[in-house]
């Protein structure tokens, strides 16, 4: 697909990051998640303008030379003051919106919004008020402006104001919150949430339920119904093969078959945050071997996961969960010659893909998610009829569900009783399974999710 108009992309992560050299020059490196794999293929070496934060100093040295050419892709990116990016980036988007969206709230303990919200709320306005200054300063006349996540809410009330020439759009990766948990907000900033999605021409999801949570939250409370589209986001077919037949990946995939032998595996990759569920993932392998000992020694489960936010103490606490319950489950029962739980928790894109490569199972749990790209991902590179096991809370799950095992996020017991289902899973049934997992995700490719938005723009 060719982009046939002016294209400015809006995020707070960028398509490139710098870093400096020995000698002082800054040197520009892909960014990594789904949105650039996505479709920064589609839009690179053409004249679209991706905008978004600097968050390293090699970033903010990249700032200040304007609008920069790397990696074909134009870069505007902003040296936002870092307290105010830290306030608007940790404790609102990270903390209380991140949250909001996904259920993670104890509402009998938290949220506690004082003062220090408001100066941090006021922050969150200013980062926006930033990027939409950018947009209005860099955007052609007539341009499609395509705004991504829930750190950029606000933009599009500025970007209505002063440039109604602009086709602005705001794509959310996250579900979104119910109105009982909107409400738990202030009424005020509730309010001027839903009214700066409002104020884009229209709002997108991945799945009609999240878009469904979004105008009852208007509905309830400003009386108003938004324009939405649903456009789940594909994996990038092409990038991912590059990826899994690469040197790094054979050679990761190479040493864990020596690691874990002729055993099943038990794969999941993940960043190690409160929403993915891993915690319960691994208490349900710890039952499958208990109610189920002729899977002892047969059976490894490895998990690439990796630290997430670092600036949110909960993540802290959930990691050390997550350590010790591994650590339990193989002091359970691991052997002089067999470890049932293999944690890596280095970021290694190599070895997370050579594990869907490996894997024999996938378990994706969350207790809600907005996508989960990874269950995509893995139909297209699984080298095992893999089977996936995926919760009915991921996004994915309105693609994929009439394939997948359903795993009950909340129920561990449940969940051992899916793994051991698709543990014994004969050939055949899992090459079924694995058949039609391939079809549903190479019937979307990256471009018919741009040419969505584009479309929603209009």
């Amino acid at each position: 697909m060719g982009v046939d108009r002016d294209v400015v992309i809006v995020s707070n992560r960028g398509p490139v990051s710098f870093s400096e050299d020995d000698d002082g020059q800054l040197v520009a490196k892909r960014g990594a998640g789904g949105l650039v794999s996505g479709i920064g293929p589609l839009v690179a070496d053409t004249n679209a303008t991706w905008i978004a934060a600097a968050i390293s100093d090699a970033d903010r040295k990249a700032a200040g030379r304007g609008t920069v050419e790397a990696d074909g892709f134009r870069a505007r990116l902003l040296n936002i003051d870092p307290a105010t990016y830290r306030l608007a980036y940790d404790d609102v988007s990270n903390q209380v919106l991140w949250f909001l969206h996904h259920g993670l709230y104890e509402l009998p303990y938290e949220p506690i919004f004082g003062t220090e919200f408001r100066a941090a709320w006021g922050a969150y306005r200013r980062m926006n008020q930033a990027f939409a200054s950018a947009v209005l300063n860099e955007a052609p006349n007539g341009a499609a402006v395509l705004v991504q996540d829930y750190h950029l809410a606000l933009v599009g009330h500025d970007l209505a104001e002063h440039r109604p020439d602009l086709d602005a759009v705001h794509f959310s990766h996250t579900p979104f919150a119910t109105p009982t948990w909107l409400r738990t907000l202030p009424d005020h900033v509730a309010a001027e949430l839903l009214a700066g999605l409002c104020a884009f021409r229209a709002c997108g999801f991945h799945t009609q339920r999240w878009a469904d949570d979004f105008t009852a939250c208007c509905r309830e409370i400003l009386a108003l119904t938004p324009r939405t589209f649903v456009s789940p986001l594909p994996a990038d077919a092409d990038d991912l093969r590059r990826a899994a037949t690469s040197a790094a990946c054979d050679a990761a995939f190479a040493e864990l078959s020596a690691v874990v032998g002729d055993r099943l595996v038990i794969g999941r990759s993940d960043r190690i945050e409160l929403s993915k569920n891993l915690v319960r993932g691994f208490l349900a392998y710890d039952d499958l071997l208990d109610r189920h000992p002729e899977w002892q020694g047969q059976v490894v489960f490895v998990a690439s996961v990796y630290p997430s936010r670092g600036g949110v103490p909960a993540y802290h606490r959930y990691q050390a969960e997550v350590e010790a319950t591994v650590a339990r489950v193989n002091e359970r029962w691991g052997t002089d010659d067999w470890t049932p739980v293999i944690l890596d928790t280095d970021d290694d894109y190599p070895r997370s893909v050579a594990l869907l490569r490996r894997s024999d199972v996938l378990l994706i749990n969350p207790i809600r998610d907005g996508l989960n790209l990874v269950a995509k991902e893995a139909a297209l590179v699984n080298e095992r009829d893999g089977v996936l096991c995926l919760s009915p809370e991921a996004g994915a799950w309105a693609e994929l569900g009439d394939v997948a095992l359903r795993v009950p996020p909340f129920d561990v017991a449940g969940t051992a009783d899916v793994l051991d289902r698709a543990l014994r899973m004969s050939p055949a049934a899992r090459a079924h399974h694995a058949k039609r997992l391939r079809e549903l995700v190479e019937a979307r490719r990256p471009a018919d999710w741009l040419a969505e938005q584009l479309a929603a723009a209009q």
